[in-house]
């Protein structure tokens, strides 16, 4: 959350010529829903059901690059699927990145409540072993720009 995954996405493809797809915008898309509707309606578990169920179907996608919501590595059956998919990019950023980068957005469930920094940190602190687990690569945003990110990921998938 907050790390870049939407806007490195959606550049990458454009610089390689790729389908770009965004995870969570598609369930926004399929549902009609905004994330934050579906987690205030349907719970979260609803939610991570929908995006492993969108996962699966884009298993066998190729020449694509995939953007995925920070939560979707929870469920072990994704982290594999991910890892089945192709090479997996984990983009990383501070909590001060993180927070800044946030500050006006309230679209963000997880996040609900008065103390957004710690929120952050605890899911940043709770999830830090699944997302190495799933990555190839890690990347840091802090400080970059999208050219410089997306040319360290062309730079590492020229391997």
């Amino acid at each position: 959350m907050g790390t870049g995954k939407s806007s490195v996405s959606r550049r990458l493809s454009d610089i390689l010529a790729l389908r770009e797809l965004d995870t969570d915008a598609m369930i926004e898309e399929r549902s009609g829903m905004k994330i934050a509707q579906i987690f205030a309606v349907y719970g979260q578990e609803y939610f991570r059901d929908l995006e492993s169920q969108l996962l699966e179907e884009l298993s066998d996608t190729s020449d694509t690059v995939i953007s995925c919501g920070g939560g979707i590595i929870l469920r072990p059956e994704n982290r594999r699927m991910l890892r089945e998919c192709g090479t997996v990019f984990l983009l990383t950023a501070r909590p001060e990145t993180i927070m800044n980068r946030l500050r006006r957005d309230s679209s963000r469930p997880l996040l609900d409540g008065s103390d957004r920094e710690a929120a952050v940190r605890r899911l940043m602190n709770e999830r830090k072993e699944l997302y190495r687990e799933s990555a190839d690569h890690c990347i840091s945003t802090d400080g970059r720009s999208l050219d410089d990110i997306c040319r360290e990921i062309i730079k590492w998938e020229e391997r």
